[in-house]
């Protein structure tokens, strides 16, 4: 709680200040703001540098570039209107809300238990980590709490709501295959309709903005680096291990992830249920991502959440709480977001949820006797 209060304590400054917005993501997606507006290439990292070098960085800085897809830039093009701090402050603000809105909606179909249990999701470390780096994962968990939301009662609100989702595609693999499978056999049409129809005006709209952004995006992906970057997670560890140059390597995670995901959905067909079954689900799609920071397993807080009402002890709580806190105390020892020192949170969460389960499933076995 005290670790918790220091980061609170520093959010609060942050978003009352606006202040040091250099060396987070926020940057990247202001500089693409304000390129798009300048009718100019949004994923040109010379352009982005000199405008990124013009807002305070050093000389020595390397270029911030987003990259996320071209259906993402009406999101960041508003950010080019303003100044950077300006910017920052108005970003933090929208991750900010984006949390608050998704733990308390999945504590309302959770049941709105009176305990303050999910009080866990505010503080869950990677969360808390992705609003101070001004990274996008907090969108994409809205994207996905507003499925889980609406997918029974709006299915096309539903799935408008992915769009948020495709923010990060390579996060959903192995939930996408389940998704397309639960849609045909449901005959969830109107999800995919709406999925189909939000990305394609989003598509459409940076296309007007930039005829030639698509291009422009696969060059940038092409000439990035981004194979030269260590992140910590197991798809680049596996690649790193057996052969650095091998992009291929890092995708085998995800396409094993999938086949089980197929798998796991078909056993549970009849009985399938997306806030419970899709816990799991979007855990192993965290695990076997092709890459992800430790800012993108803020995905994870719906899977927490449920896992923590399954959980049997205070121990089980006790443990989530302490691992959290160990995240949130690394960045304070100088480690940035490369260090192999988080390798270990994606498998301990899903280690956790399991253990939680078959807690949970045992009791309720003794019981039923």
């Amino acid at each position: 709680m005290l670790i918790f209060a220091i980061f609170a304590l520093g959010l609060s400054v942050l978003l009352l200040t606006g202040n040091n917005p250099h060396g987070r993501d926020v940057v990247s997606f202001w500089a693409a703001g304000r390129q798009i507006l300048a009718h100019a290439n949004p994923y040109d990292s010379a352009s982005i540098l000199q405008i990124e070098r013009s807002a305070g960085f050093s000389d020595q800085s390397q270029v911030l570039l987003m990259r996320n897809p071209p259906s993402a830039l009406c999101l960041v093009v508003p950010l080019g209107l303003f100044g950077l701090r300006t910017a920052a402050l108005l970003w933090s603000l929208l991750l900010l809300a984006a949390m608050a809105l998704s733990v308390h909606m999945l504590w309302a179909m959770l049941g709105r238990p009176r305990n303050k249990l999910h009080y866990l999701g505010y503080s869950f470390a990677p969360a808390l980590l992705c609003i101070l780096g001004g990274q996008t994962a907090l969108f994409a968990l809205l994207g996905l709490t507003l499925f889980l939301r609406f997918h029974r009662e709006r299915p096309f609100v539903a799935g408008l709501s992915l769009w948020l989702c495709a923010l990060k595609p390579h996060l959903f693999l192995p939930f996408a295959v389940v998704l397309l499978l639960w849609i045909v056999l449901t005959r969830s049409y109107r999800i995919l309709v709406g999925a189909v129809m939000a990305i394609a005006a989003s598509s459409l709209a940076a296309w007007l903005l930039d005829p030639a952004v698509w291009s422009q995006y696969a060059q940038m992906m092409r000439s990035s680096g981004i194979e030269r970057e260590f992140i910590p997670c197991l798809s680049v560890a596996l690649r790193f291990a057996i052969h650095p140059r091998t992009m291929a390597l890092q995708y085998i995670p995800a396409l094993a992830a999938c086949l089980w995901a197929i798998y796991f959905y078909w056993k549970r067909r009849t009985r399938w249920d997306w806030m419970q079954d899709g816990a799991l689900l979007m855990l192993v799609s965290i695990l076997a991502s092709p890459y992800a920071w430790i800012t993108d397993q803020a995905l994870l807080v719906p899977a927490l959440l449920v896992g923590v009402y399954r959980a049997t002890t205070r121990a089980q709580l006790g443990a989530l709480a302490l691992a959290s806190a160990v995240i949130e105390i690394t960045p304070l020892t100088g480690k940035d977001l490369h260090s192999a020192l988080y390798l270990w949170t994606t498998p301990f969460w899903l280690a956790w949820f399991l253990y939680a389960s078959a807690k949970a499933h045992d009791q309720a076995s003794q019981c039923s006797l």
